[in-house]
């Protein structure tokens, strides 16, 4: 008989399968506990999980969520990144953890259903977050407006520089 506990864990694995917008999936190998605490409070911050998988859960859990992994991909001690917003900003951090501390080693993982390699995960870290995307934006979208307000400006401040250059001379 199966204990319950592994019936909620890949009931639970499912969900989040279902639920995540982006899935790494890294080699941990060689990393120090206390790193994976900084880093899992890091990306927590964030609003992504990071959390060490069994393969056996996690291949019962594609399954019933019919979830496109290959059994053949889980091989090797295997921690996953989930992310739940299609904000690049948890990848940001991964990577800049891995710059520092040559861990861990991104294997593969999923971006809105397309499966993808470590290098493409890397390309799309290097993209602007949200909230940097719309604060450029709002800066595109507010210099017209500032522009317009100067060029409307121009001629009376011109003509009020005139003014106050004549009455100086008199």
């Amino acid at each position: 008989m199966v204990p319950q506990k592994k019936i909620f864990a890949v009931d639970n694995l499912a969900a989040k399968l279902k639920d995540a917008k982006g899935l790494v999936f890294a080699d941990y190998q060689g990393l120090k506990v206390s790193q994976m605490i900084i880093l899992r409070r890091e990306l927590k911050k964030l609003g992504a999980e990071f959390e060490v998988v069994k393969n056996t859960l996690l291949r019962k859990a594609t399954k019933i969520a019919e979830f496109p992994l290959k059994e053949e991909e889980l091989i090797g001690q295997n921690v996953v990144l989930w992310i739940y917003e299609n904000d690049p900003t948890p990848l940001k951090a991964l990577y800049k953890f891995i710059k520092e501390n040559e861990l861990p080693k991104v294997k593969f993982g999923f971006w809105d259903g397309q499966q993808m390699d470590g290098a493409r995960f890397e390309a799309l870290s290097k993209l602007p977050s949200l909230n940097e995307l719309r604060t450029n934006l709002v800066g595109i979208l507010n210099s017209p407006t500032r522009g317009l307000v100067y060029s409307l400006n121009f001629n009376t401040t011109k003509l009020l520089l005139t003014l106050k250059a004549i009455s100086n001379k008199n």
